[in-house]
């Protein structure tokens, strides 16, 4: 994954993103799976936009990130917080999801903004879902979300994809490999430059996503230990049918 330049403007081309929904899909799977957690684990948490939120909740938070530039900004956001902790507190660490292991089990694990799309062979799938059963309680949920396969298909189809504010422009690419299902998105950002004179600093970043049959990775959360697992689409609870973009993923151990 390539954010070592794209973590300090992360938040302003994502400033649309649903992230209200994501906390709110995770609060009615605690709900509706019967679980009240204390202690959570982000998986693939970013700059800290679902972590911090669950926090100031009263959550028991750890994010976790391979980007040392992602958690950074993440760590200076939550200093600036202004909205009380309420008993919740936050630690980041920088882990690879495929094989993360904080020596102590949690409540629940969450991955969303589909960061398991980021993992290109079956085998990092696997090992991600091993681990996240090895730390979890017994009981615990493992709520996550992915982009299907038709989605990637659709963003082909769509792009080039282009974006022109008074503080930010991109130009988005990408191309599919069919086969694989794994799209190569191509992005050159330009993000004005804070104190210059109008002057603009140039960003290339490549990101890789590859989608997965969703009854594949049902049955790898199944042969990885998990006793029961259920699916939904697009932040509703319903099944998802071939016009899903987003699946959701609610695995209980």
């Amino acid at each position: 994954m390539s954010y070592q330049k794209f973590a300090y403007t992360y938040d302003r081309l994502m400033n649309n993103m649903p992230y209200e929904d994501w906390l709110r899909f995770a609060n009615e799977g605690f709900e509706r799976f019967g679980l009240q957690p204390s202690v959570i684990v982000d998986l693939g948490c970013g700059t800290g936009n679902i972590t911090i939120p669950l926090a100031a909740a009263g959550y028991q938070m750890t994010g976790i990130d391979l980007s040392e530039d992602m958690l950074a900004v993440a760590e200076q956001k939550a200093g600036e917080h202004k909205m009380p902790f309420r008993g919740g507190a936050i630690r980041w660490v920088q882990q690879d999801l495929r094989e993360w292991d904080l020596g102590e089990q949690a409540d629940a694990a969450l991955s969303f903004c589909d960061s398991l799309n980021y993992l290109l062979e079956e085998d990092e799938i696997v090992d991600a879902f091993r681990h996240t059963y090895e730390g979890l309680k017994s009981g615990g949920l493992f709520l996550f979300d992915v982009h299907t396969p038709e989605q990637l298909f659709a963003y082909a189809e769509s792009q080039p994809f282009f974006l022109n504010e008074e503080d930010v422009a991109y130009i988005w690419t990408s191309e599919l490999d069919e086969e694989r299902v794994q799209i190569e998105h191509d992005l050159t950002i330009f993000v004005k430059d804070e104190g210059s004179k109008g002057a603009f600093r140039r960003i290339d970043e490549i990101h890789q996503q590859r989608a997965y049959p969703l009854e594949w990775l049902q049955q790898m959360l199944l042969e990885a230990g998990f006793a029961e697992v259920h699916l939904a689409a697009d932040f509703t609870w319903e099944q998802p049918t071939r016009a899903t973009e987003r699946a959701f993923f609610i695995a209980k151990k």
